[in-house]
Order: C-alpha cells, then sequence, then structure tokens
C-alpha cells in the first residue's frame, strides 16, 4: 500500500508541475494547508478518494489516471468484470474498487466500497468531497456519520447526500460491510 501511495503522489506531483500549478495554488484549490499539500506530494500523507477526486479536476485529469497511470480509453462503453475494478486502497479500513475507471470523460465515479470492521475505533474520520454522493448498502450493516446525524444502513438500504459535509462510516457486527458507491 505504500509504494501505491508513493506512486500516487509522483503522478500528482509531476501533474501538477506540468500544468505550471504552484503548491501553494493547489492546496488552496483542493481545501487543504500548504504543509499537508507538500506530504501528500511526498508521499506521506494518506489521500481519501475526495481528496484524490478534488485533485484530479483541479489538474483537469481522470481519477484513473492518478489513481492507476493510465488515461482512460473506452467512450461508448466499459465492462468491469466482477473483482477486477481498478483497486483503490486508501485506508486500512476501506477498500474501494473502480467500477469504470477506463471509461473517458466520466459524469460519475461509480465505486464498490468495503468497509472492515474496526472494533477498537472510537471516533470515525470525517471526508468531504464537492459534489453528491449516493451508497446502496449490499453486504453487512454499515454506520454512517453524516452532519451530525447517526444512520444505520441495512442491507438493500440506500442513502444519498451533498459530500461536501463531513461524513464518515463504519462496518457493524464485526462483520465488514460491502456498497456501491456512486459520486457525483
Amino acid at each position: 500500500m505504500q509504494q501505491k501511495l508513493a506512486e500516487i503522489a509522483e503522478r500528482i506531483r509531476e501533474m501538477r508541475e506540468l500544468s505550471g500549478i504552484g503548491v501553494e495554488t493547489m492546496a488552496g484549490a483542493v481545501g487543504v494547508t500548504i504543509p499537508e499539500y507538500q506530504r501528500i506530494e511526498s508521499g506521506q500523507q494518506d489521500m481519501s478518494v475526495g481528496l484524490l477526486h478534488r485533485i484530479a479536476a483541479e489538474l483537469k485529469v481522470d481519477l484513473a489516471l492518478l489513481l492507476s497511470g493510465e488515461a482512460p480509453r473506452m467512450k461508448v462503453f466499459t465492462v468491469t468484470r466482477k473483482g477486477r475494478g481498478v483497486r483503490v486502497e486508501r485506508r486500512k479500513q476501506y477498500r474501494y474498487q473502480s467500477l469504470a475507471a477506463n471509461f473517458m470523460d466520466k459524469k460519475i465515479e461509480p465505486f464498490m466500497v468495503t468497509v472492515e470492521p474496526e472494533p477498537n475505533l472510537e471516533t470515525l474520520e470525517q471526508n468531504s468531497h464537492v459534489g453528491q454522493e449516493f451508497n446502496y448498502l449490499l453486504e453487512g450493516r454499515l454506520q454512517v456519520e453524516i452532519h451530525g446525524n447517526t444512520i444505520v444502513l441495512e442491507e438493500g438500504d440506500a442513502i444519498f447526500f451533498d459530500a461536501s459535509h463531513g461524513h464518515a462510516m463504519r462496518a457493524l457486527d464485526g462483520r465488514p460491510a460491502r456498497f456501491l458507491a456512486v459520486i457525483y
């Protein structure tokens, strides 16, 4: 996972430099401090998918290019076979698989997300990003915290929210929770 983080960080730095965007400008545009952004580009700080999405938008590149180093090539359709989405393992308790990484000019980012249970985790790390998010729970039970509210989702439940508000998730019952996430 550390090697993958270093590769993504290097791609971000290279693309920012090629785009002629300064560190200060980029940090402000994606909503982090300058020291935090410098740690991101050096591979010393992990990044949420939301932050990666903001960085990709600011660089005017597809998120898949940051994640895999390959630009999407498909324009009409793309198929992602079961279990073969581009893996994004950003945090220990979250595993993402991009379900349309090879499609150009996406208007949405669909992911299969697995949240691993963390029995010793007392407080959840909040995440926020521009746009809206839709999550449909496929397996397990999931606690969602958003804007001061705590919601428990059961299999088959869905939640749609303004993703600019801090939000976090926790798998319940000592089992992983798996859901389809669509970010717009």
